[in-house]
């Protein structure tokens, strides 16, 4: 393998790990805030619980999400100079505005809230939370403005063969990264809707197993308590019971939301990206018809061993132009488009290397695009579909007994999970060849892309990047093992876990007068902060 290859393997594994713990801290940081936003309007001790449970999880998650993103700019500099030269004017605004302004904001007031309990007023408390939610969420937007001037390059000009920003509005405002801001947030609330269903029906599984729920002639719940298991009280069947159904309905909007994102995503594709929605696609030759399975060599350059098994009419052209009539070009009839625009071969040019003269193939790898699309609607349809099950199912107030569904409702948290990672894996593979692809809209600026092969770093080795993609790999597998092992600690732990005064003082809550947010239920206040963040 050449420098080139195991670069792009390295990023790829990097980028997709550090990628699912974004969602998941987005998504669960809103829901976090929510839940306080809920104890504090009410003074109900379950949103108190759910806020401080959750909240634990998020913090373990949020921590890690940092360690392997720190990772990701680093990168640019060591493996891909080329690149980082190339589009450093244009993304030296957005970066710096997501590590300076968003991500200082997002870290600063996650302190004061973490170390907040007590110390700090409840509203001014909750107002930190919710500064530190929308520092992520901004510092998102930031991050994906860099990588939509990747999809879509606007707002500058070329000066001695490298882009200078001349309109940061066009920048920042790119309706490539305005979609993809709508989808990322949508999947984000995706995960975490899913996280919080699954979760909550094992502790509600757990209650039954335990004989501490049972269920009345009808069905219906009858909720007990157990003087022996520490936080197994009333309050803590609401808790589970209030965040699954709340998970299972932000689940199903956000996939509504997700649908509708990538209606709009999908239409500015076959504008700014047809290759890679031809080849998404499996749309070899030109026609409306929306496959819906392919079968043959998805690899082949010429598409002629391709064969549409199921084919829907007209949906094609309906999701590229909102008709069911209009013509959709094809793979085949891209290619020589795509030779006469940038070539047929690489420029003579030392900075390809050995690639410099090689055959362009501008059809992005066709498996992965097309089953890539796939998965990513498939597995976030059915997180949509396992939460509208799980809204029935728990209509009477809890879950139903067998083990195997309990397990099924765990196993459903990685399917938002899943889509969330292959809509990144098809966004960023279907741009090959290029690392900055053209802008063919009659407004774009055309000129404006850069080969992968001309991005990577011409005096890193193969062997050096072998050494860091086998050493990033191993730390992260073993970041990966310690994030799996402290989630499944506080889980199994339940609220207890997060708030320890719970297994001294059982019973009783607080009111909503309560400005310190930690006092003993039932009891005198207990100092939990450290607890708490540690």
């Amino acid at each position: 393998m050449e420098a080139l290859d195991i670069a792009r393997w390295q990023f790829g594994i990097v980028t997709v790990y550090h990628f699912l713990m974004v969602p998941l801290t987005i998504g669960l940081g809103l829901l976090v805030a929510v839940l306080q936003t809920l104890w504090h309007r009410t003074g109900r001790e379950e949103y108190l619980r759910a806020t401080k449970f959750w909240g634990k999880l998020f913090l373990i998650n949020f921590i890690m999400g940092v360690a392997t993103g720190l990772v990701q700019e680093f990168q640019f500099g060591m493996a891909w100079s080329e690149y980082s030269r190339f589009v450093g004017d244009v993304f030296g605004a957005p970066l710096a505005m997501e590590s300076l302004l968003a991500f200082f904001v997002e870290s600063t007031f996650l302190g004061l809230w973490i170390f907040g309990w007590k110390k700090l007023p409840a509203r001014i408390h909750l107002a930190c939370l919710w500064i530190a939610v929308c520092g992520s969420i901004v510092s998102a937007y930031f991050i994906l403005v860099a990588n939509s001037w990747m999809q879509h390059p606007v707002g500058v000009k070329m000066v001695d063969g490298y882009p200078h920003m001349v309109d940061a509005w066009a920048v920042f405002t790119n309706n490539t990264a305005l979609v993809a801001f709508f989808h990322t947030i949508t999947g984000a609330l995706a995960v975490a809707g899913a996280f919080l269903l699954g979760i909550s029906w094992y502790h509600l599984w757990r209650r039954r197993r335990d004989g501490i729920d049972t269920v009345d002639a009808e069905g219906r719940v009858v909720v007990g308590e157990s003087a022996t298991i520490p936080g197994r009280d009333r309050r803590d069947h609401s808790v589970w019971l209030k965040s699954l159904r709340i998970g299972a309905v932000v689940a199903m909007i956000a996939f509504a939301g997700s649908a509708v994102s990538g209606d709009l995503s999908g239409k500015l594709m076959f504008e700014q990206q047809p290759m890679k929605m031809a080849a998404a696609e499996a749309a070899c030759h030109d026609g409306t018809s929306f496959s819906i399975l392919s079968v043959g060599d998805l690899s082949s350059r010429d598409c002629s061993k391709v064969v549409a098994v199921m084919e829907v009419p007209g949906l094609l052209s309906f999701l590229a132009h909102s008709d069911f009539s209009t013509d959709i070009k094809g793979v085949n009839t891209l290619v020589p488009e795509y030779q006469a625009k940038y070539g047929a071969t690489l420029p003579d040019n030392p900075i390809y290397g050995s690639r410099a003269g090689q055959p362009i193939n501008y059809v992005p790898v066709m498996p992965v695009t097309y089953w890539g699309f796939r998965m990513m609607i498939g597995f976030g349809g059915l997180a949509a579909l396992a939460s509208a099950v799980a809204l029935f199912a728990t209509r009477k107030g809890t879950v139903p007994r067998p083990k195997w569904i309990m397990r099924l409702a765990l196993l459903g948290i990685l399917a938002p999970f899943g889509a969330n990672a292959a809509g990144w894996i098809f966004t960023e593979m279907g741009r090959q060849p290029f690392v900055v692809a053209p802008n063919p809209s009659m407004s774009g600026v055309d000129q404006v892309f850069m080969f992968t092969a001309a991005a990577v770093s011409p005096g890193v080795s193969a062997g050096e990047l072998i050494f860091s993609l086998v050493a990033l790999g191993t730390v992260y597998a073993v970041l990966l093992v310690v994030e799996v092992a402290l989630l499944t600690k506080y889980i199994r732990g339940g609220v207890p876990s997060a708030m320890p005064e719970l297994g001294h003082a059982p019973g009783g809550g607080n009111s909503k007068g309560d400005d310190d947010g930690g006092t003993r239920p039932g009891g005198e206040g207990g100092d939990d902060v450290l607890a708490f963040a540690y």
